[in-house]
Parts: structure tokens; C-alpha cells; sequence
């Protein structure tokens, strides 16, 4: 088992503070849910994780090693952002070879998913099909621990259902840190979830806390 530790992660814009001394501990084998209002720090925290935004101060530890760089990250954390990452001319077949081990390139190939796209390239696809491919890409990377942003905008509920089975069948060996505004499809899959707000994290046990943060009407 291998631990992701995020500590005293805090982030301001001015005078206003979106990220106020975050602690957060993922797991291999566990999947955690963060929920929040647009603009509440989701993808800033996850962009910190990651290594491509700074925070006033922090500590990301992978099992004994501290992350400093982004280039620390390899092969330890993935990112999918709410943007599409893929480069819009090459073929899904070299992206995958480029992004996966030859083990991996195999299963992808194989993806019933991924196999309808294996002959095109991002350009000619819909935001949503290019979703599908970016989700896959880091299920199947090699990394520990895959911080997912929106990962079902624009996907329908059974590519969304299936998506939700194999993020299960890859936290045998991986750790997820998952935000969307879809509560439902994180909840369902969350082993441990949290509400942001105010710059807080704040551990989420059921749909009344929910309600209480005033995220969720009171009529649920």
C-alpha cells in the first residue's frame, strides 16, 4: 500500500483565501470524493497535488518521499483537468503507446471503450469521446494516484456507469481523488468524502451533512 499525504495546503488571491490549511490522505485501494460550489478551490487543490499551481505553503508527501517539483510526480500522480490535455493531431493509437507500458497499451487496445477511437485523433471527436480517452489514459497509466476534475461532464449515464466500474476495478492497485458536481456518481464510488468551503475541508458522512452545508435542498 502506498499513502499520498497533502498537509498544510494554503492558497490566496489577494486578500482572499480559497484553500486555508488543507489536510488530506489518500490511500492506494481507496477512492475519495471532494464535492464544493464552482469556484470553491477544487481543481486549484488538485492543481497543487499535481504540481502545476503553488500554494502560499505546502506538504505532499508520496509514502517517505516529499514532492517538491512536478517532475516528482512521475508515475506517481496523474491529473485529469477540466480542459482536454491531448494534443488534437495524433493518432489515439500513438497517444496511447506515448502515455501506457506495453502491458497496458495491450488492455487499451483491447478497451471496448477505447477501441471505436484507436484509428482517429482528438480533432474529429466530440468533447465528450475525447473525455473517454483522457479517463482511460490515466486508469491505465502507470501512475498511483489519479486526481480525476469533472472527469463525467459531457458523458452519458451508462458511459458514466461504465467509467465508475472500472475506476472500482483500478483502486485495487491505485488511490483516486475525485471531484464533480454529478454528487451522486461521487458519492457512489467515494470511500471517504469531503465538502470544501469557505477554504475548509470538511468530512462529509451522509446527504444530511449535505444539506447542512447548504450544498443539497433540504427537501432530498
Amino acid at each position: 500500500m502506498s499513502i499520498l499525504h497533502i498537509d498544510s495546503i494554503t492558497k490566496s488571491y489577494g486578500e482572499k483565501y480559497i484553500l486555508r490549511d488543507i489536510y488530506l490522505s489518500c490511500e492506494t485501494g481507496k477512492t475519495i470524493g471532494i464535492l464544493g460550489r464552482n469556484g470553491c478551490g477544487k481543481s486549484t487543490l488538485l492543481q497543487i497535488i499535481f504540481g502545476t499551481a503553488k500554494g502560499n505553503s505546502q506538504y505532499i508527501k508520496y509514502n517517505h518521499q516529499i514532492l517538491q517539483k512536478q517532475s516528482d510526480r512521475k508515475n506517481i500522480i496523474v491529473y485529469l483537468p477540466q480542459n482536454t490535455f491531448l494534443p488534437k493531431n495524433i493518432n489515439i493509437k500513438k497517444l496511447i503507446i506515448l502515455f501506457c507500458s506495453h502491458q497496458n497499451t495491450e488492455k487499451l487496445f483491447q478497451n471496448p471503450l477505447m477501441q471505436p477511437f484507436l484509428d482517429e485523433t482528438p480533432r474529429n471527436l466530440s468533447d465528450g469521446e475525447v473525455r473517454i480517452i483522457e479517463i482511460l489514459l490515466l486508469l491505465y497509466s502507470d501512475a498511483e494516484f489519479i486526481l480525476l476534475d469533472e472527469p463525467f461532464q459531457n458523458l452519458s449515464p451508462k458511459i458514466v456507469s461504465e467509467i465508475k466500474i472500472m475506476i472500482r476495478q483500478q483502486t485495487q492497485n491505485k488511490g483516486f481523488i475525485i471531484s464533480d458536481h454529478q454528487y451522486q456518481d461521487v458519492i457512489d464510488i467515494a470511500d471517504d468524502l469531503y465538502f470544501l468551503s469557505e477554504g475548509c475541508l470538511r468530512p462529509v458522512k451522509d446527504l444530511s451533512d449535505l444539506k447542512q452545508f447548504n450544498y443539497l435542498p433540504k427537501n432530498i
